[in-house]
């Protein structure tokens, strides 16, 4: 079975910044999409960013010129770099693989607990 170990998070006060890693257990070099998604209390879990196998990114409204989010075949790792952090980001955070039918490919990881707070 695939896993997904997300790393990075921790508490951060608003305006910092985070880099977050996610280290899948197979290659994901022939996955179509990888993505961040976080959840934070009492809300749905909503895509931050993806980025497709040939580096096409695509951002959530609400992360739009601060995160970016980045792949490295080679380690098997997404990385999402979370610059000028709001409380409102607070979340924990998860990744996952995407199919081109936007179906995703594995098993949801632990995720990793981003907290913004002054």
């Amino acid at each position: 079975q695939v896993q997904l170990v997300e790393s990075g998070g921790g508490l951060v006060q608003p305006g910092g910044s985070l880099r977050l890693a996610c280290t899948v257990s197979r290659s994901i070099f022939s996955i179509y999409a990888m993505g961040w998604y976080r959840q934070a209390p009492g809300k749905q879990r909503e895509s931050v960013a993806t980025i497709t196998s040939d580096g096409t990114t695509n951002y959530a409204d609400s992360v739009k010129g601060r995160f970016t989010i980045s792949r490295d075949n080679a380690k098997n790792t997404v990385y999402l770099q979370m610059n000028n952090l709001k409380a409102e980001d607070t979340a924990v955070y998860y990744c996952n693989g995407q199919s081109p039918a936007n179906f995703l490919v594995y098993n949801w990881g632990q995720g990793t607990q981003v907290t913004v707070s002054s």
